[in-house]
C-alpha cells in the first residue's frame, strides 16, 4: 500500500483503517483503491467527507455489503469514529463494467453516512446497476485520485467523454433542487460546481467553483453565492433561514446556466 499523505494525520489514520477494512473484505480483488475529493484537492472543509473509490476484479456478494457497512461504521459514524475523523463515503465498481467505459455506467457498491437510517434498520442496498453518477466520479478520480492502493487511476480507468459527463451532471439536477431547502449551502455550490465543469470539462472544489460562478453572475446573485463558499470554508455562518428566496433565485439562474452551457458541448 502507497504511504498515505493527506492534509492531516488524523485523514492519513483514517483512510489506512478504511483501506485495511476494504482489503479484509476484498482481498487481492482490490485491483485499486483511490483517495480523491478535498482530502487531495483543494484541502478538507469543516463538513468534507472522506471519499475513497475502490475498483474491484469482480462484484461484492450481499454478506460483502453487509461486512463493509459493519467493518466502515465506526470508522466513519460521528458517535463513533475517533476524534477528528469524518463521514466515509466509499464507491465500489467492478472493473470490466467501467472499462471500457459506456454510458450509463454501472456502480456496484456505496456506503454514506446519508444511508445511516437503512443501516439501522439492517438495510443494506443491494448491489447497485446503471447509476450515471458514476462518470462524475470516475472523471475525479482519473484527475485528482491518489492510489492508496494499485496502479495511478488511468490505468484502471478510461477517460469519460465530455457528453457523457454532461449528461450525468444533468441526470442529477432534480435531486439536487429538491434538496435545496434542507441543505441549501452544498445545493447551491454543488450546482456552481456543475456549471463550472460543463463549461471547462474538468471538476474542480465546490469553493473554487463559487468563485468562479459569482465572477459569471449578476451583481444580484454574488452575495448569496460568495456565501455559501464561505459558510464551506467555515468562515461564515450556515444559516440561509432568511435567504430561502435569494437562495432559490440562485439556484434557478444557475440550472439556467448549467443548460445553457450544455447546449454548447459537442
Amino acid at each position: 500500500m502507497s504511504k498515505v499523505e493527506p492534509h492531516d494525520e488524523a485523514t492519513a489514520a483514517q483512510a489506512e483503517a478504511v483501506v485495511e477494512r476494504l482489503r479484509a473484505v476484498l482481498g487481492a480483488d482490490a485491483l485499486g483503491i483511490y483517495l480523491y475529493g478535498s482530502a487531495v484537492a483543494a484541502g478538507l472543509r469543516p463538513d468534507s467527507d472522506l471519499d475513497l473509490f475502490v475498483v474491484s476484479r469482480r462484484p461484492t456478494s450481499d454478506d460483502e455489503r453487509a461486512a463493509l457497512v459493519q467493518a466502515i461504521t465506526p470508522l466513519s459514524y460521528r458517535p463513533l469514529r475517533p476524534p477528528g475523523w469524518r463521514p466515509v463515503e466509499l464507491t465500489i465498481v467492478v472493473a470490466s463494467a467501467v472499462r471500457p467505459w459506456r454510458f450509463p455506467p454501472e456502480m456496484d457498491f456505496q456506503y454514506g453516512e446519508w444511508l445511516r437510517d437503512d443501516y439501522e434498520a439492517g438495510h443494506v442496498a443491494p448491489a447497485q446497476a446503471q447509476n450515471p453518477d458514476v462518470a462524475v466520479l470516475v472523471t475525479m478520480v482519473r484527475q485528482w485520485g491518489r492510489a492508496l492502493v494499485g496502479p495511478p487511476p488511468a490505468q484502471l480507468l478510461d477517460p469519460v467523454p465530455r457528453p457523457d459527463l454532461v449528461r450525468a451532471m444533468l441526470d442529477g439536477i432534480d435531486g439536487l433542487l429538491a434538496d435545496l431547502e434542507p441543505d441549501t449551502r452544498n445545493v447551491l455550490l454543488t450546482l456552481a460546481r456543475i456549471w463550472k465543469s460543463v463549461e471547462t470539462g474538468e471538476i474542480g472544489s465546490k469553493d473554487a467553483a463559487a468563485a468562479w460562478a459569482a465572477g459569471r453572475l449578476p451583481a444580484e446573485l454574488r452575495p448569496v453565492m460568495n456565501l455559501a463558499g464561505t459558510a464551506y470554508r467555515g468562515e461564515a455562518e450556515d444559516d440561509w433561514s432568511l435567504r430561502r428566496a435569494e437562495a432559490r433565485e440562485l439556484a434557478d439562474r444557475l440550472v439556467d446556466e448549467i443548460h445553457a452551457a450544455a447546449a454548447r458541448v459537442p
